[in-house]
């Protein structure tokens, strides 16, 4: 390794061991888990009340923007989410410490994958901050109309629906066999905190990727029936659940899995590895 790069990776190392920066990335987790528990009261708006509102994440940040407190919130919500973002990106760019096997390889990716997927939400809570159409569902249903009007659009279209379900799926068994436990000070957490606190965050990742497989599933269905309205993420999902009789008590399964992950974020704020 040349000294130049050297000197690249212990700056960043040193940004990223920064007091500073952890508090707001703490501060970013207790944000997210407001935009989850707000997701989740929407699902359930959804199953029982045949609520017409965006059921995902804008749909929660919509909701936030009634009111001076909820703006108030919305900036805070904006900040921490940056904060997320920039300290996922330094897990993306220098990795976290121990082997350099395979696995750690994986979870660089998936850092940087988490660091885009933070921007995009406080990118998003800044639009609706400003009264602008914040809707995922809405410019991902234009997207996909769009992809599907070109020649090979539809089978792009249906390859990213597979991608979708391959992450579904993925979470779903991150959270079953409980890998995000590696990822907490479980010695800082007393015996009753530390089995409530998986149990919190094995439901959540378990529910999210449910809700992304069927997402993806609708995704590849718009591209197979050339029907873009069916290719809105998670608010499609929830949705096209909602219409049937047995998908309320899923959707409100997955509301409460959902609204789980919210609560283990706080959990998060103090117990995560910053």
């Amino acid at each position: 390794m040349s000294s130049a790069t050297s000197n690249v990776k212990y700056t960043a190392s040193r940004a990223a061991d920064s007091k500073p920066l952890e508090y707001i990335a703490r501060a970013g987790f207790v944000g997210y888990g407001i935009i989850h528990l707000l997701f989740a009261w929407i699902a359930f708006q959804v199953a029982f009340r045949g609520s017409g509102q965006e059921s995902d994440q804008s749909g929660a940040l919509q909701q936030l923007a009634g009111n001076g407190l909820g703006k108030g919130l919305l900036v805070l919500i904006a900040i921490g989410m940056v904060g997320l973002a920039v300290w996922q990106g330094f897990e993306a760019a220098i990795g976290e410490s121990g082997p350099r096997d395979k696995t750690a390889i994986a979870e660089r990716v998936i850092s940087g994958v988490r660091a885009v997927l933070y921007l995009f939400l406080a990118w998003y809570a800044v639009n609706v901050l400003r009264g602008a159409n914040a809707s995922m569902a809405q410019s991902q249903e234009n997207k996909s109309a769009g992809l599907m009007a070109n020649a090979g659009g539809r089978w792009l279209v249906g390859f990213i629906g597979l991608v979708v379900i391959g992450v579904g799926i993925g979470i779903f068994v991150y959270g079953l066999r409980e890998k995000f436990v590696k990822h907490l000070n479980t010695e800082q957490m007393a015996a009753s905190v530390r089995k409530s606190t998986i149990r919190l965050g094995k439901a959540g990742y378990m529910a999210k990727g449910v809700a992304y497989a069927i997402a993806g599933v609708l995704v590849v269905a718009a591209a197979v029936t050339y029907d873009p309205e069916k290719a809105r993420g998670l608010d499609a999902a929830l949705k096209t659940l909602a219409g049937h009789p047995w998908g309320v008590w899923l959707l409100a399964l997955i509301g409460l899995g959902i609204g789980a992950f919210g609560i283990y974020c706080f959990a998060q704020a103090r117990y995560r590895k910053v």
